[in-house]
């Protein structure tokens, strides 16, 4: 790590340039273990694809669009955010694995910033996520999905998507961290039941009351509504609250999981120093 001889820097500026220095080389380490094993990552890749063409070919046809549409339109959005949901056990296991090998000790005993060693983790993974999204948008746009939107409100709801990410970014750091080797299968088993417990794939309309209203009020369901609106995409219908503040809540939802996950990612990171 950088100025390893000199120790950690006094001055706040110094400080500054020592965590940004040191957040790229965890950065760089990490893109260098997917270019060393890139199979992990193209799976990760080839996953997400299979799960576009599962539902658009084999399910899809069976599917109804609320006040009418292209399923594949409805879908796509829904799509896009659950990769951003599936991200959460990308990161738990490579928190996992570098707590397991005695990396993250490693990097407790060296003058390094310690937010590097987070902020490095969480810039690798938003990078890879916007190429998985980048994936995800040429899928799309090969089975027959289309935006009719303008530039600025595409790149919102592309911006909205990445947020979502980046905030359950910190939720896998925290997991990944507290619960180790266990949090895996954690996440494995929470992951879906969260993720098809939204509008992602089916209005929160054809669900029990009770069951529709969770599914409205899901973090993820409102960054898909958001998505969809910004898109010009079919959207849910529906007259509630939530649906009508999509894209306000698609920021407050992803706001809030920063506040509470990522002091308690660091938190679990510095009581590894006990």
């Amino acid at each position: 790590m950088t100025q390893l001889a000199a120790g950690i820097p006094s001055t706040r500026g110094a400080r500054l340039r020592w965590l940004v220095a040191d957040s790229w080389t965890i950065t760089m380490r990490a893109f260098a273990h997917w270019a060393r094993r890139p199979g992990t990552p193209l799976a990760t890749l080839l996953f997400n694809v299979l799960i576009v063409l599962l539902f658009a070919y084999l399910i899809g046809g069976a599917m109804v669009v609320p006040g009418g549409g292209d399923y594949r339109d409805f879908l796509m959005p829904g799509m896009f955010a659950m990769t951003m949901l599936f991200g959460i056990g990308q990161t738990t296991i490579a928190v996992t694995t570098d707590a397991d090998r005695g990396i993250t000790d490693r990097f407790h005993a060296m003058p390094a910033s310690a937010a590097a060693v987070l902020i490095g983790r969480a810039v690798a993974d938003l990078v890879f996520s916007a190429l998985n999204l980048g994936v995800m948008l040429l899928t799309g746009l090969a089975i027959g999905w289309t935006a009719e939107a303008s530039a600025g409100r595409f790149w919102g709801a592309i911006g909205l998507i990445l947020l979502l990410r980046f905030a359950l970014i910190w939720v896998g750091v925290y997991l990944g961290l507290a619960l180790r080797a266990e949090a895996i299968t954690t996440v494995q088993t929470l992951e879906f039941p969260f993720g098809f417990l939204s509008s992602a794939f089916v209005a929160p309309d054809t669900m029990p009351a009770w069951l529709g209203t969770i599914a409205e009020w899901n973090p993820l369901s409102a960054t898909v509504t958001a998505a969809r609106e910004l898109f010009g995409n079919p959207g849910i219908g529906g007259d509630s609250w939530i649906v009508h503040n999509a894209v306000p809540m698609a920021v407050v939802w992803p706001v809030v999981l920063v506040l509470i996950f990522f002091p308690l990612a660091v938190r679990a990171y510095h009581r590894r120093d006990r």
